[in-house]
């Protein structure tokens, strides 16, 4: 496994700024993006990130970008308003729900584009709980997060599930497929609810850059 990119202070200040996004957001309906001046070096260097919501242990939403392309301290800002406003699996966050939120961000590695021979050594070559995967072909796209083994631990029905979260059939042939994968460092704001894990790391995407 890779080395933690950020130390404790520059995990603190993400989530500040994540829930200071959130909160302007309620007020202004924009983000909140702070200046690159004041921030850590690591919180300006470019990175990709998911910021995934609970309140009261449920999930309440779940968004990102994969393609690090702005600072990290602007994507985790970014990605904090969309997750709270913009899911669309959920109603725009009211006021009321804020103090029970719980924010969680996932800063992503830059994914890395798999070689293997068929669906067979694919699946061999995955490391359940370590890799988050995306899946490309024809216009069909999408990922799932390394927490999603949590919830499907088994290879074959992780890649089968992944398939059909891109609108894909459990058999397409997976030598059709552009497969990458990445690495993810996780860090969350103190627990204030027991989570809700069997929904956590279902992120919607679309395919300009961002997932959701």
């Amino acid at each position: 496994m890779p080395s933690a990119r950020f130390n404790a202070e520059d995990r603190k200040k993400l989530l500040q700024i994540a829930r200071g996004s959130i909160a302007f957001g309620l007020e202004t309906d924009r983000p909140s993006l702070p200046k690159l001046e004041m921030l850590p070096a690591a919180l300006r260097e470019t990175g990709a990130s998911f910021v995934t919501l609970s309140n009261r242990g449920k999930l309440r939403g779940c968004t990102g970008s994969i393609v690090a392309k702005r600072p990290i301290g602007w994507d985790v800002a970014e990605n904090a308003f969309s997750t709270a406003f913009q899911d669309p699996r959920f109603t725009p966050l009211e006021a009321t729900e804020f103090p029970q939120l719980l924010i969680e961000i996932s800063v992503l590695s830059t994914p890395c584009e798999m070689t293997f021979t068929d669906e067979a050594d694919l699946l061999d070559r995955l490391q359940p709980f370590v890799d988050g995967l995306v899946i490309s072909t024809k216009g069909h796209k999408a990922t799932f997060l390394p927490k999603v083994w949590e919830n499907i631990p088994e290879p074959r029905k992780f890649l089968a599930a992944l398939k059909d979260k891109a609108g894909l059939p459990a058999d397409y042939p997976s030598t059709d497929l552009t497969v990458s994968r990445y690495r993810t460092e996780i860090f969350s704001e103190p627990a204030r609810l027991i989570r809700h894990r069997s929904q956590a790391g279902f992120c919607k995407h679309d395919w300009s850059g961002r997932f959701k």
